[in-house]
């Protein structure tokens, strides 16, 4: 009777394993240390191909997360977040215990395997100095996620016959500053550099979008008037 019921639990057993895996997006992550009690400063590299976090004053490799038949072109650290922007097009975010979340930016590939992508330069753009809100900048629009569960928030497209270039990017005074360069020469020069933060496009008497996840403290849930 018992070696019946263990017979009958192991279809539900490899299920369970499996609903824990991210087979769909060939994730593989390996954590080398552990750390018990107060952890040291982490960053973050790629190298080989994938993402490393290390502790900053040792040099130790804290965990290596790598996908089947893809690259990691850009990392980048915010408290508590690994951010990743792949070959593919995908933006992924890491912990020691797992991925948190996937998100595919579409009609991206193509581009980041050309020169113009820089390799990636630019695209992964912090949007506060928190880290809370994540912008991923590509030629044609920009889009904003919450670095708590990847959700979308806003989508800014690029003007028409315009692109937006990451890599001439700079924050500054709270604000993501990005060229824009159009083909017209008649068009303005302000029209060619945009300004975003977390509410996105900075223009006079926005309406607050409430970007802080659910369940956040009412201090941090506040709307942002401008």
């Amino acid at each position: 009777m018992v070696l019946a019921l263990a017979l009958l639990a192991l279809p539900l057993l490899a299920a369970a394993h499996h609903s824990r895996q991210t087979a769909p997006y060939g994730d593989h992550l390996t954590v080398h240390a552990r750390v018990d009690g107060a952890a040291p400063p982490t960053a973050l590299r790629t190298r080989g191909g994938a993402v490393e976090a290390y502790e900053a004053d040792s040099g130790r490799v804290r965990w290596t997360y790598a996908r089947e038949g893809r690259r990691a072109l850009r990392s980048l650290a915010a408290p508590g977040h690994a951010l990743a922007l792949w070959s593919d097009g995908l933006v992924t975010d890491t912990a020691s215990g797992g991925v948190r979340w996937h998100r595919a930016v579409p009609a991206t590939a193509r581009w980041l395997g050309t020169a113009r992508a820089r390799g990636g330069a630019g695209v992964l753009r912090r949007l506060d100095r928190e880290g809370r809100m994540l912008a991923v900048v590509t030629p044609h629009r920009i889009v904003a996620y919450r670095t708590a569960d990847g959700d979308l928030r806003w989508t800014l497209p690029a003007h028409e016959g315009c692109v937006f270039e990451p890599a001439r990017s700079l924050w500054r005074d709270g604000a993501l500053l990005i060229a824009q360069p159009c083909r017209s020469r008649a068009t303005a020069w302000t029209a060619q550099l945009t300004a975003v933060d977390d509410l996105g496009r900075i223009t006079p008497h926005r309406t607050p979008l409430g970007n802080d996840a659910p369940g956040a403290p009412a201090d941090r849930r506040a709307d942002r008037a401008r």
